[in-house]
């Protein structure tokens, strides 16, 4: 029986239908596990980079540790399980001492120190030797804001040795442990999520985090004070598998990293913005908010690294690299 041009037009786009459908199912899925909750700022910093690569990839985007507990991400990673996630610099120097460096307290002056340090050569020469260890690709830091102490009692920190005896909460890790004894307290390894209910029951005495991870979780509820000592500008590492970076073509690496760029870049700008309205916000809801010595700070922490056997591991002449940026 002859096709009529009318059932020749509707094969046709039934045909271009299938190949549509046929593309579609040819994107790879990323999967992307974070600590962070879906009311942080880079969850709508991974919604962003999502839309900017959606041509040529799927995206499921699991917040909260659901998908891998805090500190599981980065080998997850390694053996196949995990193809993005938000990984802590702590997680790298578990495998990397030398990467410990980048972890040290007042180490960074700010965020434009942080982002200026990973563009330059140094931070070239760390990059590469995490992604040829670990076989991952970093793309960028993600700059969380500036970490202070919060804490339930009352009494005022000045300095150090008034942080001794503290159970500060810490994340799990050698490098954050250290962290927190640089601080002068007695830390304490807690997940993230158990946080909130750890300063409820008096399980910790205080933790130490950004102003805007303070409100997302809500922290401030169960506080007393934020001492402000500004002890690490924090940062994760926006990172992809090797496997997944070395299957695209040129093009697509430029255009995903061009996508992970504006997007850091985009967070970047709002965590520094959420910072200076959150002190405000937390003296309003009755927290006590205040300056200590953080020259004392400095000092005390500085010397602790350098007295450490985690100083060993440093690149020579690194520190006094990221110091002259």
């Amino acid at each position: 029986m002859p096709i009529t041009a009318k059932c020749r037009s509707i094969l046709a786009i039934g045909a271009m239908m299938v190949a549509a459908t046929a593309v579609a199912q040819d994107n790879p899925t990323l999967r992307f596990s974070a600590v962070f909750s879906d009311q942080d700022i880079r969850a709508e910093m991974m919604q962003r980079f999502e839309e900017a690569i959606a041509d040529d990839f799927d995206m499921e985007l699991h917040y909260g540790g659901t998908l891998f507990r805090q500190g599981s991400e980065l080998v997850a990673l390694q053996r196949g399980n995990l193809e993005m996630s938000n990984v802590a610099p702590q997680d790298i120097a578990n495998q990397i001492p030398a990467w410990s460096l980048l972890t040290s307290a007042y180490l960074f002056r700010d965020a434009e120190h942080l982002l200026t340090f990973f563009h330059s050569e140094a931070g070239e020469e760390m990059k590469s030797m995490a992604e040829e260890q670990l076989d991952v690709h970093i793309l960028g830091p993600t700059f969380f804001g500036t970490r202070h102490v919060g804490l339930v009692d009352d009494k005022r920190i000045e300095t150090p040795e008034d942080m001794s005896g503290i159970r500060l909460r810490m994340p799990p890790g050698e490098s954050w442990q250290f962290l927190g004894e640089s601080l002068g307290a007695n830390p304490t390894a807690m997940a993230y999520a158990e946080v909130y209910t750890g300063l409820q029951t008096g399980a910790i005495d205080g933790q130490d985090n950004p102003l805007p991870n303070v409100q997302n979780m809500r922290f401030y509820e169960v506080m007393d004070q934020i001492a402000l000592t500004s002890h690490l500008v924090a940062f994760d590492l926006l990172m992809v598998s090797s496997s997944v970076w070395n299957d695209m073509s040129p093009e697509q690496q430029q255009e995903f990293q061009a996508a992970a760029d504006e997007a850091i870049a985009w967070s970047t700008a709002e965590h520094e913005r959420n910072e200076h309205e959150l002190a405000d916000f937390f003296r309003e809801e009755g927290l006590d908010l205040y300056t200590p010595d953080v020259d004392a700070f400095r000092a005390y922490a500085q010397q602790k690294y350098l007295e450490s056997s985690l100083s060993d591991a440093w690149p020579k002449g690194m520190l006094e690299r990221i110091n002259n940026l």
